[in-house]
């Protein structure tokens, strides 16, 4: 790590000691934050619901998963992905536990619980909404954790 030597500069004590705070703090936040920055976590929380406790976005939406699914591998595109929008990864998220990102077939990343790929549901209108669960014939499920 790289610390500018400011003893050759004519400053007072006091001057000297908030200029070489000044360059480790800034060093410390360039790395800390390069670091936030380039892992970014699961998008995910809990979320009380007259189902139970399920997971949920970042806005409160229920979080689903959709039996046709592979382990790993979405299939609800097009159309499917439309009524389905699927819980977007960024290209450099890198999550950890039973959190991990998949590829979609449009190159996309998509979050993934337990392997299975997680989408929202359209018809859904508030924090707490429900209304995908059992969809389809009972293919789409709501996540409980």
């Amino acid at each position: 790590m790289y610390y500018p030597d400011v003893s050759r500069f004519s400053i007072h004590n006091e001057a000297e000691t908030t200029m070489k705070s000044f360059w480790l703090g800034a060093t410390a936040a360039l790395l800390l934050g390069g670091q936030a920055m380039a892992h970014e976590a699961a998008p995910l929380a809990t979320h009380a619901t007259a189902t139970g406790t399920v997971l949920a976005d970042t806005s409160g939406m229920t979080v689903y998963v959709f039996d046709k699914d592979q382990p790993g591998k979405s299939v609800c595109n097009g159309p499917c992905a439309t009524n389905w929008p699927p819980v977007k990864a960024a290209a450099d998220a890198m999550a950890t536990g039973e959190f991990s990102t998949i590829t979609r077939d449009d190159g996309t990343r998509q979050w993934a619980y337990k392997g299975r790929p997680l989408y929202t549901w359209v018809k859904d209108q508030k924090p707490g909404d429900t209304t995908g669960d059992g969809f389809l014939n009972g293919a789409w499920h709501a996540v409980h954790p």
